[in-house]
């Protein structure tokens, strides 16, 4: 015969019992968790730390907290969690293994964010894009480049990779040179180089502008033109600079750099248009009328006179 109280007080009432008690862990743990996560937000915020990673670390807290909380539930509940932690513990195996790429574009954002080998605003160099640093993610950093594109570039090749911060320092030195021709003044284009470049405007007095010969080529002496500013003015200082040395080079009148070459023809070549024989002929030449000094017919050019 069934027997609705034996059935009450052994299976439903202890079900229902687990069943509140479940809920009421679920809210209360709730609560704490919220309150544990809002505590350490705070307490990183006031150590003026990174919102990235602020970010990050709450979400961590709060997953691992709801993690536990649910095991806790499953545990009242009567639930063998044993066997559920191994089956995550699998299945976290079997993610990452998956998501290798993406686990490890996730520790190298945890190093970007806690090195701070750069900031966001700062323009850098890494992972082959140059730009300025508009978020520093958990998977990828965001650049902005020179011609304006939003460029995504995953951590695991920026935190690899060699890193050149353009705003680290208080200046940067602009790399130009100036081509001269050979009877340019070289002493004289210096100094009118480089009262002219230290009048542009963002050029830093300390240090000062440097222009000093490079190397010569067959044009003439190069002259290094290098001035000193921020980094933010670095294109600016760049374009006025090869402005101000066209000016000088206009206002002092310098000739155009062009190749100069002497042709000299090897021993025993004769002139141009004149036999060989004539050339080699070891009669006395025809003495010019008037007494003046006498020039051999076969002469060869460039060379100097009797």
């Amino acid at each position: 015969m069934f027997d609705l109280d034996k059935l009450v007080n052994d299976y439903l009432v202890p079900f229902g019992l687990k069943i509140v008690m479940a809920i009421v862990i679920w809210i209360v743990g709730g609560i704490v968790i919220n309150l544990v996560a809002r505590l350490v937000r705070s307490a990183m915020t006031r150590r003026n730390i990174d919102p990235t990673l602020v970010r990050y670390t709450e979400s961590s807290l709060r997953i691992a907290l709801r993690i536990a909380l649910i095991l806790s539930i499953l545990s009242v509940c009567g639930i063998e969690t044993t066997s559920f932690a191994a089956l995550l513990a699998a299945a976290g195996i079997a993610i990452g293994a998956a998501w290798s790429g993406l686990l490890s574009n996730f520790a190298s954002g945890i190093f970007l964010i806690v090195l701070r080998p750069f900031k966001s605003g700062d323009m850098i160099s890494a992972g082959g894009v140059t730009g300025v640093v508009d978020e520093i993610g958990l998977f990828v950093t965001t650049l902005t480049t020179a011609d304006n594109l939003r460029v995504y570039v995953g951590n695991t090749k920026v935190f690899g990779d060699n890193i050149t911060v353009y705003d680290a320092n208080a200046y940067r030195r602009v790399d130009l040179t100036a081509q001269l021709a050979h009877t340019v003044d070289l002493q004289d284009a210096v100094v009118r180089l480089k009262a002219r470049v230290a009048q542009i405007p963002n050029v830093v007095e300390k240090p000062g502008v440097d222009v000093e010969i490079l190397e010569f080529n067959p044009s003439g002496p190069v002259l290094a033109v290098r001035p000193y500013c921020h980094n933010r003015d670095y294109w600016q200082v760049y374009f006025d600079t090869n402005r101000a040395i066209a000016e000088v080079g206009g206002t002092a009148h310098w000739p155009v750099p062009a190749t100069r070459q002497i042709l000299m023809p090897p021993p025993g070549a004769s002139a141009p248009g004149v036999p060989a024989s004539a050339a080699t002929s070891t009669a006395t030449p025809p003495i010019a009328a008037g007494g003046g000094g006498a020039t051999p017919t076969g002469a060869l050019p460039n060379s100097p006179a009797p």
